[in-house]
């Protein structure tokens, strides 16, 4: 099995071996695009963009099929999701490389990113929230099963939020970075009170954006490898968002764990990551490394095939949505 991840840096392609039932990795592969580069946020991708989009997903699909797996369950996140040319750009993509790209809503990229970290941690996690910063949004999800019982999609996307409030100087003033809490407190204020009245008993963190945080706070590095466990204190990463906030994106790259190309949105990413632990009372949270494609690969596993054909089916409507479970998903027309 195969799954594609249309991000706002990258196109990324997992091969996996599922024959146990668990996904595991056979080949991993990624095409740089920074679309959050190219795109401004909400805005349409321009034809060199979509080019360069199209030549990605043909060469993962290619790359996929050399690896002996089935066309990947392909999606794409905020970057395109949220485009006003979304489904040209998805058409497109169809008619070039005849990879059924879709876009999923934010809630069930919630759902899914929750149901691989259940996974991942097991039951013994208990009633768990989690936290997912991508480039357009951040993923909030709260359980206490194999899916979650409530779920919010909002934008305090890393990329985002620095294009609208940390983009013109570099540091940032202090007062950019005070009109930058103030919106994701703003943002955040009803999921917190939902999250602190459930209660969790355990957080879990995905994304390259809190991996890149925890290494920076002090845990070990990705090449020690998935299973070695790793931790983001929430007071740790207050330190942290400190210091990059008086540093140039060109010092941050410096750092430990901020790789050059996310260095400008690293300090959003640890606003954002800061504040939503501190509003939701979690002092600490596990850094996870199954997300959103572990959630599309075991729930294809787990319902079959037709699960992700009926996501990707007919449209419904002139605007390419269609009812699946309880949100609303955009696809490309057949």
């Amino acid at each position: 099995m195969s799954v594609l991840d249309v991000g706002s840096r990258t196109v990324r392609l997992v091969v996996a071996d599922a024959a146990g039932g668990a996904p595991l990795p056979v080949h991993t592969a990624k095409w740089r695009l920074r679309l959050g580069e190219r795109v401004e946020p909400g805005g349409p991708l321009d034809e060199d963009a979509v080019r360069h989009l199209v030549r990605a997903v043909d060469e993962a699909a290619a790359t996929a099929e050399r690896w002996g797996a089935d066309e990947p369950l392909a999606f794409a996140t905020a970057v395109v999701r949220d485009a006003p040319n979304r489904l040209d750009v998805l058409h497109a993509v169809r008619a070039s490389t005849g990879v059924k790209l879709c876009t999923l809503p934010g809630e069930l990229e919630a759902e899914l990113t929750f149901l691989g970290a259940r996974r991942w941690v097991g039951w013994q996690a208990g009633p768990l929230v989690l936290f997912d910063i991508g480039g357009g949004s951040l993923e909030v999800a709260f359980g206490r099963g194999r899916l979650p019982d409530f779920v919010a999609s909002l934008p305090l996307g890393a990329n985002r939020l620095t294009h609208e409030f940390l983009h013109d100087e570099d540091p940032p003033s202090p007062q950019a970075l005070k009109a930058l809490r103030r919106r994701v407190r703003h943002q955040l204020r009803d999921v917190a009170a939902r999250i602190r009245w459930e209660g969790p008993r355990s957080a879990v963190a995905t994304s390259r954006t809190f991996q890149q945080l925890a290494r920076l706070t002090g845990e070990v590095p990705g090449r020690h490898g998935l299973f070695v466990p790793r931790r983001l204190e929430r007071s740790a990463l207050r330190r942290a968002k400190d210091r990059l906030a008086l540093l140039p994106a060109a010092e941050r790259a410096r750092l430990p764990g901020i790789s050059a190309p996310r260095a400008a949105q690293s300090l959003a990413g640890a606003v954002v990551g800061h504040t939503a632990m501190k509003l939701m009372g979690v002092k600490s949270a596990d850094i996870c490394p199954w997300a959103v494609r572990e959630g599309i690969l075991l729930r294809h596993i787990e319902e079959g095939a037709q699960w992700w054909a009926g996501v990707t089916r007919d449209l419904t409507d002139g605007e390419g949505r269609r009812r699946t479970g309880r949100v609303s998903l955009r696809v490309a027309s057949s």
